[in-house]
């Protein structure tokens, strides 16, 4: 069976509204050879065909077939836990569009659930509307727990930083489904119908994806493109199978020669 790809995008494909040196030139690669990959991103504002416009006008020419969302995720997850339910949501427009599409509800009394994803117009008055219905029992779900976002004008707080609030007001967890959740890591490999030995995880950040392919079984590739550096390697537990300075310097027969000879163990195999 052939090897197949899940790829981070910000500090993986571009940086900001740049893109990567070397990224448009791999995932050409992958193309020419139809190997199957998807986008993965932890940004729920997006809709993935709003997605693939973005990377299209980058100068990578992919389809919304190609992008996944933690917006996509966590719809799937609440459509299976709780068919046509009700949410009330704070989040944009990617994560609106992926409730509807699985038949859930906004509302904003007596919701099933309460859901968190990225947004610009977060007000205080939304945050005490969400801890008051997650305090009348609304199950309280995260798209993600960044802490942070990457903005072209800095670091804005991300998802996990307003989940935190509610969460230290209410004195109730949420339910995070986006990387490294494995609820995003299995649904993404499973929407490409790799197995787990075959599936390839390529990201910048320590935290989620190379966590969260690490504890799925995937191989793991991190690129120094984007957050994390050399020097942070030895604050983790667990370690990539390779690193690399970017994308650039990654050619898919060299990674398939270097990885087919890997044998997955029993650990690994049980996570499929």
């Amino acid at each position: 069976m052939n090897f197949g790809y899940l790829i981070d995008m910000d500090g993986v494909v571009y940086r900001d509204s740049q893109l990567i040196p070397g990224a448009a030139r791999f995932i050409s690669e992958l193309q020419d050879a139809k190997i199957p990959f998807l986008f993965l991103t932890n940004n729920s504002q997006r809709t993935r065909r709003d997605i693939a416009i973005k990377l299209q006008r980058l100068g990578i020419d992919v389809g919304p077939e190609h992008v996944f969302t933690c917006a996509m995720a966590t719809a799937r997850f609440l459509a299976r836990q709780k068919p046509n339910g009700t949410a009330y949501v704070i989040g944009e427009g990617g994560l609106l569009h992926a409730l509807h599409t699985h038949g859930y509800a906004v509302v904003d009394k007596d919701p099933d659930f309460v859901v968190i994803g990225e947004g610009r117009t977060l007000s205080y008055e939304m945050i005490e509307t969400a801890l008051n219905l997650v305090l009348g029992g609304a199950k309280l779900v995260a798209t993600n727990m960044d802490p942070n976002c990457p903005t072209t004008k800095g670091t804005r707080p991300g998802c996990g930083a307003v989940v935190a609030m509610i969460e230290e007001a209410s004195g109730v967890k949420a339910f995070s489904v986006g990387k490294p959740s494995p609820v995003m890591m299995r649904a993404a490999r499973k929407e490409l119908g790799l197995d787990t030995e075959h599936t390839i995880m390529i990201g910048d950040t320590m935290e989620t994806d190379i966590l969260g392919g690490v504890q799925m079984g995937y191989q793991t590739v991190l690129v120094l493109s984007g957050s994390t550096k050399t020097e942070h390697l030895c604050n983790y537990a667990y370690t990539p199978s390779r690193v690399v300075d970017s994308l650039a310097m990654l050619s898919h027969n060299e990674l398939i020669g270097q990885f087919s000879t890997v044998v997955p163990n029993e650990m690994e195999l049980a996570v499929a």
